[in-house]
């Protein structure tokens, strides 16, 4: 010990510790260093970044991350520990972590272990002590890249060539990697949530959800609305699917590029028209691809909890969560309908404009009739919900489910919940009386304070 550096000494004496160096490379040729605070290892994904304050365990969970190296940028990651209740699937997807400071002690009353050892239970490469502001803030200059996270090869030389020769993220068919093997009944609602969560409502609905990475909160807030929730996997056929008798069919969340991911989107072909569809970001995708729609890679994605969002139909602006990489060419649905446009023949490259105009356009296209657009992040002008006309049919880019985020979307459970009924304006909720709807915080407190 006397040996080492007066700093090295110091951090040897705190609940930090010491621990081995790692690196994180770009293939740009970028270098950061810093600390292993997770598994050792060496790990290839696209770098990307989540802006969420909070809820990183969801974020780490979360299928959708197959493939990638995520970036927080919230400076200190795992103060509150982790609750196995919150994550969102048993085993998490990602192919590394970057922070720029772990906690190592954690503080929660609901708090069962730390995150790094979470982090090394499941193979989860990570680093700390990385200027997070300086990586992002390249990310979104330079655009997504791969990249590659080391405990184990500190030559950021040898790791560029090996970055070289591995596996890109662009046309590989991340779904297949994280969607269930074989079908079966969700009924997973963990009764630690109930101190915030009311109680299901009674079953009204049968409904198969296609796993594409599935998140369990999106699952458990279909239960919450009155579903029967039955998963398949992401390539069942459509006469396997119809042959359950659904009332509804969900199309999940989940990762990769969405031109990859035929054995999914050639089924929703077969399936529009003839049940009531609602889909989520890749479901969102799914349901554009079986529409003939094109698909774009976005500069650096949308993720985190912090992204405006305008339902058209209602003039209302969603705070929204969203985890996505690629996005839908509104455009490409088919030609305006002007009398349906406000008078408009010709498609803005920006689709802020319909906002300015408060417009909800509707396009004619070739497969299945009319389509309009609901929802327009108002950050950059992108697509993000679309409603089908002619058939029961609906989708957002983001997620509603608030795992991690805000709770402004929720209404759209309600609304899929309308579309099975058979109403006709089931998207014009009202989102300033739906957010707090099946929220249960401080309920009893606030009996026993009217009792009193």
């Amino acid at each position: 010990m006397l040996s080492l550096k007066a700093n090295e000494r110091i951090l040897a004496a705190t609940s930090k510790g010491t621990a081995a160096p790692a690196i994180l490379v770009l293939e740009d040729g970028s270098v950061y260093r810093g600390t292993s605070c997770g598994a050792c290892g060496t790990r290839t994904g696209e770098i990307c970044f989540n802006t969420s304050l909070v809820g990183y365990l969801e974020v780490i969970s979360d299928p959708s991350y197959a493939g990638q190296i995520v970036t927080m940028t919230y400076p200190q990651i795992g103060n509150y520990g982790v609750n196995l209740d919150d994550v969102q699937r048993d085993v998490p997807h990602l192919s590394g972590l970057v922070v720029h400071d772990m906690c190592e002690t954690p503080s929660s009353w609901r708090n069962v272990e730390g995150l790094p050892d979470y982090l090394r239970e499941h193979d989860i490469v990570a680093i700390e002590g990385v200027d997070t502001r300086d990586l992002v803030r390249h990310v979104r200059e330079a655009g997504a890249m791969q990249a590659i996270l080391s405990t184990e090869e500190l030559s950021s030389e040898r790791l560029l060539a090996q970055l070289a020769e591995s596996e890109a993220f662009v046309g590989v068919n991340q779904v297949e990697r994280v969607s269930c093997a074989e079908e079966h009944a969700f009924e997973d609602l963990p009764a630690s949530h109930a101190f915030a969560k009311e109680a299901p409502k009674s079953t009204e609905r049968n409904v198969i959800a296609y796993d594409c990475g599935a998140k369990d909160a999106i699952l458990q807030d279909l239960i919450r609305r009155g579903c029967a929730v039955t998963v398949v996997p992401w390539n069942t056929s459509a006469d396997e699917v119809l042959a359950l008798s659904p009332d509804g069919v969900f199309l999940s969340n989940g990762p990769g590029d969405p031109d990859a991911v035929e054995g999914t989107y050639r089924q929703v072909e077969q399936l529009m028209g003839k049940v009531p569809i609602f889909g989520i970001c890749l479901g969102h995708q799914m349901l554009s691809k079986a529409a003939g729609a094109s698909i774009e890679k976005l500069k650096y994605g949308h993720r985190g909890g912090n992204q405006p969002v305008m339902n058209l139909i209602t003039g209302r602006v969603e705070i929204t969560a969203q985890n996505h990489g690629f996005g839908q060419i509104f455009s490409s649905l088919g030609p305006l309908v002007p009398e349906l446009s406000g008078g408009k023949a010709e498609h803005f490259d920006d689709l802020r404009s319909w906002v300015s105009l408060r417009v909800a356009p509707v396009v004619k296209n070739d497969l299945f009739g009319r389509i309009r657009l609901t929802h327009v992040n108002l950050n950059d002008g992108t697509p993000e919900g679309m409603q089908f006309i002619d058939i029961p049919a609906f989708s957002v880019q983001y997620h509603p489910e608030a795992s991690p985020g805000p709770a402004d979307s929720e209404y759209l459970f309600d609304a899929f919940m309308g579309l099975m009924a058979g109403e006709d304006d089931y998207l014009a909720c009202d989102i300033a009386q739906s957010r707090t709807q099946g929220w249960d915080f401080g309920a009893e407190r606030s009996n026993d304070a009217k009792a009193r």
